[in-house]
């Protein structure tokens, strides 16, 4: 299969993704965006129909389009929230080719990046990355795990409360997933426990804009120096929005600290704590899928990969959104520029003498 040449792919049709693409096309540039999905809407295709729209933190408009507010509060976020990406991306223009999967990413000839996937391969002059997290769930390991004798599954394959009536179930983890979860399984199921390695830690003042952008530079600086980043919720603690405030009334926002052991039935702690448990929900995030950007070989002894704003720093020809301060609604749109006029002064001191000018 002949290898296609381009300026700019961009790899994922998330929020970031496609405003990284919106900004590149407005920049003079056409560039060829490709996504893993059968359909619209990133990572919100996934999510539990239980996640109505008056449940979710907000979602922020992709640049250049208002997202119509949805009469009905209780519409699954996984059904309005494609719509919208879908909407968006006919109405800007943009061509997204899917289903296409990447499996890697290498240096090619003529100073371009080749993309490899099982649609094809494409020669591009910059590639702009934007494949999120979901399908990357961290599982943390404890000892007799194996041996527990209930179901164990992880937030991403939560699908609503009904399937855990009359059980007892064990929540891990300290962010908005959890929340979720506890706030749908009072009074379903059984009991609950809800576990955190730290202390939660609440904010009941006005999350404003200046408040997102300091949380941002947090988790920024940490990716500037090649750490791998932490999750913007990690830096800012939990707010008390409508589910956090559902959980409250239904009592199920008990904190244990973390346990140190999985029995066949339930959960152990060294003090000889012993709470029975038949279903675990693993709600402890999600880690960065750059697994196909391996061959290129930019991981820090941090465990991270060093980015300054977008650019990958050991590779000006790649610009990370949706990763560290970007991974989250309150950074994407801003990466996205940020990435588009960063490609634009690459390839601009890059152009040769046979190549068409970059539009400025």
């Amino acid at each position: 299969m002949k290898v296609k040449r381009t300026d700019v792919v961009v790899i994922g049709a998330g929020q970031a993704g496609l405003s990284s693409a919106y900004f590149l096309a407005r920049y003079g540039l056409d560039p060829v965006v490709l996504d893993a999905a059968d359909g619209p809407g990133g990572a919100w295709r996934h999510r539990s129909p239980s996640l109505t729209m008056d449940k979710i933190h907000s979602i922020f408009d992709l640049p250049g389009v208002r997202r119509e507010p949805t009469a009905d509060g209780r519409s699954p976020a996984a059904l309005v929230v494609p719509a919208y990406y879908g909407d968006y991306e006919r109405s800007v223009g943009l061509h997204v080719v899917r289903p296409v999967r990447v499996g890697a990413v290498t240096r090619g000839e003529d100073a371009r990046l080749v993309v490899a996937s099982d649609a094809g391969e494409w020669a591009a002059r910059a590639v702009v990355n934007a494949t999120g997290t979901w399908t990357r769930p961290y599982w943390p390991f404890y000892p007799g795990g194996a041996g527990f004798l209930g179901r164990q599954l992880h937030y991403a394959s939560y699908r609503g409360p009904a399937e855990f009536a009359g059980r007892r179930v064990a929540v891990v983890g300290g962010g908005a997933s959890a929340m979720h979860v506890l706030s749908e399984l009072g009074g379903v199921a059984a009991g609950t426990l809800w576990i955190t390695r730290r202390p939660p830690v609440w904010r009941d003042d006005d999350f404003g804009e200046e408040a997102r952008r300091d949380a941002v530079a947090m988790v920024e600086e940490r990716v500037r120096q090649g750490l791998p980043p932490q999750s913007v919720v990690s830096v800012t603690g939990l707010g008390y929005t409508p589910v956090v405030l559902e959980a409250l009334a239904k009592g199920t926002l008990h904190r244990l600290p973390m346990f140190s052991r999985i029995e066949p039935n339930g959960l152990a702690w060294a003090d000889g704590r012993f709470e029975e448990a038949d279903t675990i929900v693993w709600a402890t995030g999600f880690r960065s899928a750059l697994d196909h950007l391996a061959p290129l070989r930019l991981r820090t002894p941090g465990g991270g990969i060093q980015v300054d704003g977008t650019q990958a720093v050991a590779e000006p020809r790649l610009q990370l959104v949706g990763y560290g301060p970007s991974a989250s609604t309150i950074g994407a749109n801003r990466a996205g520029r940020t990435a588009a006029l960063n490609v634009r002064r690459h390839l601009t001191a890059t152009r040769t003498p046979d190549q068409v000018p970059v539009t400025p």
